[in-house]
C-alpha cells in the first residue's frame, strides 16, 4: 500500500511541474522571389512605372525616326549639291542628336532613381510584414521562414508552404 501511496504521490508531483499542454511550434515557408514577381509586379505603383517607362521609349523612338528622316534628307541633299541646304540640313541633325541623348540622359537616370525607389519601397515591405503577420496568426504558425534565406532548410513538406496564401493577401489588400 505505502507503495502505491508513494507511486500516486510521485506521479502528482511531476505531472505538477510538467506543463498541462505542450505547444508544438509549427513552421511555414514563404517562398520571397515569388511573392515579388507575382505580386509587385502586378502593383499600381510598378504598372505606373512601366506605363512611363513605355512613354519614355515611344518618345525616344519618335525623336530617332525624326532623325532618321533629316539624315535621308541629308543625303539627298548631298547627293544633288546643295552646299546651303546641306549646311542647314547637317545642323538639323546634329541639333536633334544631341536634344536625342539629352533627353535619354535625363529620363533614363529618372527612371532609374524611381526603379531604385520602387524595389526598396518601405510601404510594399510594411504591407508584406502585416500580410505575413496576419496569415501566420491565422494558420496558427509561430515561425515564417523565407526559402531563399534559410540555408539550413534540407527538406520541408509543401504543406508548409505559405507562399500562393501570401500572394492572395498581398492582393486583397490592395483591392
Amino acid at each position: 500500500m505505502k507503495r502505491i501511496l508513494l507511486f500516486v504521490v510521485l506521479i502528482a508531483a511531476v505531472s505538477f511541474f510538467l506543463p498541462a499542454q505542450q505547444q508544438i511550434t509549427k513552421f511555414a515557408i514563404v517562398d520571397m522571389a515569388k511573392v515579388y514577381t507575382t505580386f509587385f509586379n502586378e502593383s499600381r505603383a510598378v504598372q505606373d512605372f512601366n506605363q512611363k517607362s513605355a512613354r519614355v521609349q515611344a518618345e525616344i523612338n519618335r525623336l530617332n525616326e525624326e532623325l532618321i528622316d533629316l539624315k535621308a534628307k541629308l543625303a539627298e541633299v548631298q547627293k544633288n549639291g546643295n552646299r546651303d541646304q546641306t549646311r542647314s540640313l547637317e545642323s538639323q541633325v546634329s541639333q536633334k542628336t544631341r536634344v536625342i541623348q539629352e533627353y535619354y540622359q535625363s529620363t533614363y537616370a529618372e527612371l532609374e532613381l524611381e526603379r531604385k525607389r520602387l524595389a526598396q519601397s518601405d510601404s510594399f515591405k510594411t504591407q508584406m510584414e502585416t500580410a505575413i503577420k496576419s496569415l501566420a496568426e491565422s494558420e496558427g504558425v509561430s515561425m515564417v521562414l523565407s526559402k531563399q534565406e534559410v540555408s539550413g532548410i534540407l527538406w520541408y513538406s509543401p504543406s508548409v508552404d505559405i507562399t500562393n496564401k501570401l500572394i492572395a493577401a498581398l492582393r486583397n489588400r490592395v483591392r
